[in-house]
């Protein structure tokens, strides 16, 4: 992506603003989950550094860069949970090509695969703006306490209390953490492709098979038909699955795509009717038995716009 520059960039010699978006686009995803919000805040940040640059030209750009997109991302996260959500909240779905989680070198530790897992994302929820803003600039990029800071407008000892209740707080997700290893990503495929196998020859025992006694099923549909609380347990989220592929329009598509770490379903459900969703991504987490425990289902068209629909 190419920037704009106006005559304010004088003040800043040589900048190049396109150079910093990867990190700031990662962090700001992070921050909020969802992938369009990345987006904006990742322009309004740019938007800012062109009308209004830092006044100290000498001092290095992505410092400033990163304290102006994260204050803008607690902001974003804020608001959204002020307003609430209709049923189920799930991150947006993104692509993340065929690598594997690697343990970090540095000493954070997540590293940026395993930081947009939707397990990873979705334990940040728990966590306040600004314990979340601590957490992934110390564990995910690395950075030093007084870095963190420095982009957080905060003292030294704050950002170590921060830290240390963000870590607290954590503590569910890591009890049973499950990086996107190459072979957690080949169990994920087998017991998708078992199940949408299951489902499209309509076979109820062979579905319940597929799944863990207390599987739950989340949709985010907050615009469409779609079920608004958890679904909870074999025969229930069978009966449910089963039921909507029956529906199936006959020019309905799907394939598999790397999402977040893991294979995921990115679907076009072809001609239904009024009000229900045209496109979403149905993605699974498997158990150590490689039972599917989760089905999640994202269809809120802003959720996708990082999809690759074909």
């Amino acid at each position: 992506m190419t920037m704009p520059m106006s005559s304010a960039d004088s003040l800043v010699p040589g900048l190049e603003l396109q150079a910093h978006e990867r990190l700031l686009w990662n962090l700001c995803y992070r921050m909020t989950g969802v992938a369009a919000d990345a987006d904006d805040l990742v322009q309004e940040t740019f938007l800012r550094a062109i009308e209004r640059p830092p006044p100290d030209s000498a001092s290095e750009l992505r410092p400033w860069l990163v304290r102006v997109a994260i204050n803008l991302a607690r902001d974003q996260l804020r608001k959204r949970r002020r307003r609430g959500w209709i049923g189920p909240w799930l991150p947006s779905p993104v692509e993340t090509g065929v690598v594997a989680f690697e343990p970090p070198v540095s000493e954070g530790r997540y590293d940026l695969l395993e930081s947009c897992t939707f397990a990873f994302l979705l334990a940040l929820e728990a966590l306040t703006p600004q314990q979340r803003a601590v957490l992934l600039l110390r564990e995910v990029f690395d950075y030093s306490v007084a870095e963190t800071a420095a982009a957080l407008d905060l003292s030294t000892a704050n950002v170590k209390t921060t830290h240390h209740r963000a870590r607290r707080a954590m503590a569910a997700y890591d009890a049973h953490r499950r990086p996107p290893t190459r072979d957690l990503q080949e169990t994920t495929r087998q017991a998708l492709s078992r199940l949408m196998a299951a489902l499209l020859r309509g076979d109820a025992g062979a579905i319940e098979s597929v799944l863990a006694r207390d599987v739950t099923t989340l949709t985010d549909g907050a615009e469409f038909h779609a079920a608004r609380k958890p679904l909870v347990g074999r025969q229930r989220v069978a009966l449910f699955y089963r039921r909507l592929a029956e529906q199936r329009a006959p020019d309905q598509r799907m394939a598999v795509c790397m999402l977040n770490g893991l294979p995921a379903l990115v679907c076009d459900f072809g001609t239904l009717k009024t009000g229900y969703a045209r496109r979403g991504v149905i993605r699974v987490d498997v158990d150590d038995d490689g039972l599917v425990r989760c089905v999640q289902a994202v269809l809120t068209t802003r959720k996708l716009t990082a999809v690759p629909f074909a």
